[in-house]
């Protein structure tokens, strides 16, 4: 298959996200007081209403109601104060009703927008953006100095309620196909989902992944749901279509169903992107289809033709009343909006003089936020604090990140990693107590012995001479024991630099400080 380089030579993608997320944080169902709760026994959560036995009949959920307001105003949608739920018809075992209670064409909200900040490696994704000054904007990006941003658009967010969970016995991977017999479990029948829909602004992988990653910020933030991809609360489906560069109409689509990971949506879209441009390229055609992704086989596989609208014959739900949302109502709900990570991260940019990049960074994890800002509370104390902020932002984007990855299920404040601790460690490698080298071993040595970095430090034995005069002997016993490389130097090979810096190392048993002991090398070197 070509290349994805390859792919966008002569075509251009179009991207649309379907996004699927559960209200996990209500109590009970969307329209009767079945209790939601994930891994229950199957089948023990339900009742007349979200089985559709004759004669039952919905009670709308208000809770649920004040969930998608509040979504609409986190992702900039006007809220319609008029919209209604309809029927959406089809035979399928993981709904006994036979349909979906679902909205129309108006949602409860409307004309959103998200923007994103594409930076690094995401940013070499979308093709021509050498070709942009800084400022500059083409179509809906604008140039910046670490790469773009994007405006993507927000067709809707609509409520509707999820269907059961289909178990495949006997199949590949519980798949379908293959499999000897299926069960159904009706717990999940019935559960408040929102499903919010992008315009086709996305044009790349990884701006569709960074759309996915934003919008689970902002939900849990405002905490409608545990946005859980691995239990299914948060699941995404991608349209994506081809067309020749310089052109507008749009080419036919195909959907990727039930994404489940931030890198299953990028690797898949990829995927498709390069499958489509080798079939138009061989002057094939790209039908309308629902498509799987399969992981381990690294491809996707067509799982049925696309329906159409059509095929649904939704039509107005005669047992719920249209709703009229009054303003008192949203605006109560616009005042329960909490502070957005958006603006979160324009506040640590103002408050502490952190850059775009650190202040996005710092925000992506609802444990990293909180841990900088009770490490902020800690510097509050110390007259020359500010100095510590950069070096702090920098240990929890780095190292502090990297062991929640590595670490999934542990709570980083129930950790051995303190604020406090995070402050004093790095106020050590600001005052060239040790170097930053041994700070990433202290680092995890606290995690490992649950003790102060100054204790670590101590019984290692790895406090850092940073004394100019101790470090000054063994700089000159090394160059005298090395004539026939400080020749060298001398003579142009100035990466030898390294070498000198090494053996002065080796001699103090690593404690020496590396600046010094190179202020040193080069004044005696280059006399």
């Amino acid at each position: 298959m070509i290349s994805y380089e390859e792919a966008l030579r002569d075509w251009e993608a179009v991207i649309g996200l379907e996004v699927h997320t559960e209200l996990t944080t209500l109590e009970t169902k969307m329209f009767c007081g079945c209790k939601l709760e994930f891994g229950a026994d199957p089948n023990t959560h339900t009742c007349p209403v979200c089985l559709g036995l004759p004669g039952a009949l919905p009670v709308p959920n208000r809770a649920a109601i004040e969930s998608i307001v509040l979504a609409g105003l986190a992702t900039n949608c006007d809220i319609e104060k008029r919209s209604m739920f309809y029927r959406k018809n089809y035979m399928y075992p993981d709904m006994a009703k036979n349909f979906q209670t679902t909205q129309g064409p108006v949602a409860f909200c409307m004309r959103g927008h998200l923007d994103l900040a594409v930076d690094g490696k995401a940013a070499a994704e979308r093709r021509g953006l050498d070709e942009l000054a800084q400022g500059d904007q083409r179509e809906n990006i604008v140039r910046t100095e670490e790469g773009y941003t994007a405006h993507i658009g927000i067709t809707r967010i609509h409520m509707e309620e999820d269907a059961g969970k289909m178990v495949h016995i006997g199949g590949g991977e519980g798949r379908i196909a293959g499999a000897t017999h299926s069960l159904v479990d009706y717990n999940r029948a019935g559960t408040p989902l929102i499903e919010l829909v992008t315009e086709p602004d996305l044009r790349t992988p990884e701006e569709a992944r960074l759309f996915m990653q934003k919008l689970r910020q902002i939900y849990l933030a405002i905490g409608i749901s545990d946005c859980s991809m691995e239990e299914g609360s948060l699941r995404c489906d991608g349209n994506v279509s081809l067309r020749r560069r310089g052109t507008t109409e749009l080419g036919t689509k195909t959907e990727l169903k039930n994404i489940n990971s931030f890198k299953a949506l990028h690797d898949g879209l990829m995927y498709e992107i390069c499958r489509q441009a080798e079939v138009l390229n061989e002057g094939g055609v790209i039908y309308q289809e629902t498509r799987h992704w399969d992981p381990s086989a690294k491809r996707t596989i067509v799982m049925r033709v696309k329906e159409t609208a059509d095929d649904y014959r939704l039509f107005p739900e005669p047992d719920l009343a249209p709703y009229d949302l009054s303003d008192e109502f949203i605006e109560g709900v616009r005042a329960k909006l909490p502070e957005l990570p958006d603006e979160k991260a324009r506040r640590f940019q103002d408050t502490f003089g952190l850059s775009a990049y650190d202040a996005r960074h710092l925000v992506e994890h609802r444990e990293t936020t909180r841990f900088f800002e009770a490490c902020m509370a800690v510097e509050a104390a110390d007259a020359d604090a500010s100095k510590l902020v950069k070096p702090l932002a920098n240990l929890i984007i780095n190292d502090v990140t990297a062991w929640i990855n590595a670490n999934p299920g542990s709570a980083l404040d129930a950790s051995s990693l303190t604020p406090e601790r995070a402050v004093q460690l790095v106020g050590l490698v600001a005052s060239d107590a040790i170097s930053s080298k041994q700070a990433k071993e202290v680092f995890a040595a606290v995690f490992e012995e649950d003790k102060d970095p100054k204790a670590i430090i101590e019984e290692r034995g790895m406090t850092q001479v940073s004394d100019a005069g101790a470090i000054e002997a063994v700089v000159d016993e090394v160059l005298a024991s090395n004539p026939d490389k400080v020749e060298q130097y001398k003579g142009g090979k100035t990466g030898l630099i390294g070498f000198f810096v090494g053996q002065c190392m080796k001699q103090m048993q690593g404690q020496g400080n590396p600046k010094v002991i190179n202020e040193l090398l080069a004044q005696k070197l280059d006399a």
